[in-house]
C-alpha cells in the first residue's frame, strides 16, 4: 500500500524555483533513499513534505492531501522528521526532549532507550552536554516518540565518528526489520544506504531522474547523478 505519494512536485524560494517535478512513492514499511548531489532538491523535497515551504503538485500521505495542512498537523498525521543539524532542545534534558512531542503508540521512553542505550544512561543530562553522535541519537529518538508512520532522516550520520555512524545504521536496520514504519533517508554514504534501503530515488536539478529498486542502481547511474 502506498503511504506517501508525490507527483510532479514543484517548489520555490521566493522567485527562485528549486523543484521542477519530483516524483516519489513510498509504501508502508519501505525504506527509500533520496539521493543526488548537493543542491539538487533533496532537503527542499523534505521541507515540502513537512509543509515548511509552499509547493504544488500531488502530495498525499495515505490519501490525505498534505498541501492543506500546516506543519504540526502533518506531524500528527504521522510524519516524523529528523532534521539536518539535529536541532535538539539544548536546555532540556534527554528525557524532556524525548517526551516533549511524544504521542501514544508503540514507541515509548523505554523502547527508545533500548534502541539507543546511551540515551538511557544520560536521560538526566541536558542535551547541550551530549556529544554530536548522542545528540543525533536523541533527534532520532524524539522523532520516534511521535510514533510516526513515515520517518524522514536528513543527513542523519553527517559529521559523526565512524563508530557512532555504525550504531545509527544498525538502529536503522533494526527499524527496517522489526517495525512497519516507512523511512525516507538522505545520506551521502551509498554503501550504507544500499544495505538498508529497498528503493532509491535520484534527483538532478530539482527533478526525479531515476527511481527503482536499490539493487538496480548501477555504478553508471551513480557516477552520472551522484558522483561516487
Amino acid at each position: 500500500m502506498t503511504l506517501l505519494r508525490i507527483e510532479n512536485l514543484t517548489a520555490s524560494y521566493g522567485d527562485s524555483q528549486a523543484l521542477f517535478g519530483v516524483d516519489l512513492q513510498i509504501a508502508q514499511g519501505e525504506v527509500t533513499a533520496l539521493m543526488g548531489r548537493n543542491g539538487m532538491g533533496k532537503t527542499t523535497t523534505v521541507k515540502a513534505i513537512c509543509r515548511m515551504i509552499r509547493s504544488e503538485g500531488a502530495l498525499t500521505l495515505d490519501g490525505h492531501d498534505l498541501h492543506a495542512l500546516p506543519s504540526h498537523k502533518v506531524a500528527r498525521k504521522g510524519v516524523g522528521l529528523v532534521p539536518e543539524g539535529r536541532r535538539c532542545f539544548a536546555d532540556l534534558t534527554v528525557r524532556e526532549n524525548l517526551i516533549a512531542a511524544a504521542r501514544p503508540g508503540d514507541w515509548t521512553l523505554r523502547r527508545v532507550t533500548e534502541l539507543f542505550p546511551r540515551l538511557g544512561e544520560r536521560k538526566g543530562q541536558r542535551a547541550a552536554s551530549l556529544s554530536g553522535g548522542e545528540q543525533q541519537m536523541l533527534a532520532i529518538g524524539r522523532a520516534l516518540m511521535t510514533n510516526p508512520r513515515l520517518l524522514i532522516l536528513d543527513e542523519a550520520t553527517e559529521g559523526l565518528a565512524p563508530i557512532v555512524r555504525q550504531e545509527i545504521w544498525a538502529a536503522l536496520q533494526l527499524l527496517r526489520q522489526e517495525t512497519s514504519v516507512a523511512i525516507l533517508l538522505i545520506d551521502k554514504s551509498l554503501k550504507e544506504l544500499a544495505a538498508v534501503s529497498d528503493k532509491a530515488v535520484v534527483l538532478e536539478r530539482g527533478r526525479t531522474v531515476w527511481a527503482g529498486e536499490m539493487a538496480a542502481l548501477t555504478s553508471e547511474i551513480s557516477e552520472k547523478y551522484i558522483g561516487v
